[in-house]
């Protein structure tokens, strides 16, 4: 009895699993589809925009390039990211510690959310090296750290007065407070936070590498392809960006339900 009520609920979850999937799925590809019969009936030139079916067979011509390419940008997504998600992390419980100094972190929150990305990446290029992996590496450390600072300082903040008076009542100190009653509240909030941000750095490092980088980066890539004309490879390095940019995120949200199985969130997906 209970291997046959465990092997429906495998069954029905599959089945959920499957059906979410189905209509981003179906999205996609009737989107591709409708490209690809647009460039083909208006008979768009090639230098405007190339069909999807042109994109893909210049993108399997040269594969390993890309992916070397496409890795070593996303390598330094991957440090300023791991850079201003710490940080923010960091400032956020600073924050909760002294409260004065959340107030005063506010204005240089939304001022950096209103700075574009091309404003600030030339001047982190005079300073770092327009050249170098470390200014693309600041640009996005910069893109992610107040985001992440203000999903999980409000993360942190968000347990109720009465949770606070019961941990009050038991003697505990700060620490314990911090441990078992913030930090658990904070962790969805914290991951909300990441799966932008994963985002965010890949876009972040593509575009400061239109404003210098080595000849292995893919901004610089697709930069010079587009200068030529050649937009089916423009747009196989806008691809492989993107796939790397979808992984990225799927690996967080992977993380995400490893070590918050107990979440709201997928307790209903269990129950449903």
């Amino acid at each position: 009895m209970a291997l046959s009520k465990v092997t429906s609920l495998t069954q029905s979850s599959k089945l959920r699993t499957q059906s979410s999937l189905l209509p981003p799925a179906l999205t996609f590809v009737l989107g591709i589809a409708l490209w690809e019969a647009a460039v083909r009936g208006l008979n768009v030139p090639l230098y405007l925009l190339p069909a999807p079916s042109g994109i893909l067979a210049v993108f399997f011509q040269q594969p390993g390039y890309l992916v070397r390419i496409g890795l070593y940008t996303f390598g330094e997504a991957l440090a300023g990211f791991l850079i201003g998600c710490t940080l923010g992390t960091l400032l956020a419980a600073v924050c909760v510690r002294f409260g004065g100094l959340a107030e005063g972190l506010v204005p240089f929150s939304i001022a950096s959310n209103a700075v574009p990305i091309v404003a600030l990446s030339p001047l982190l290029g005079v300073w770092l090296g327009a050249t170098s992996a470390a200014s693309k590496i600041g640009v996005v450390a910069v893109m992610t750290l107040f985001p992440t600072l203000v999903n999980v300082y409000r993360g942190l903040s968000s347990p109720s007065a009465d949770a606070f008076q019961l941990m009050r009542s038991y003697a505990a100190r700060q620490r314990e407070v911090f441990v078992k009653l913030r930090l658990p509240a904070a962790l969805p909030y914290l991951f909300n936070a990441l799966k932008i941000c994963s985002t965010l750095s890949m876009i972040g490092a593509v575009v400061a590498e239109f404003f210098g980088g080595t000849q292995n980066a893919l901004g610089v890539y697709i930069k010079s392809q587009a200068g030529i004309l050649r937009l089916r490879e423009a747009w196989s390095g806008i691809l492989m960006a993107c796939l790397l940019g979808i992984g990225f995120y799927l690996i967080i949200v992977a993380l995400e339900r490893w070590l918050m199985p107990w979440h709201v969130s997928f307790r209903k997906d269990r129950a449903a």
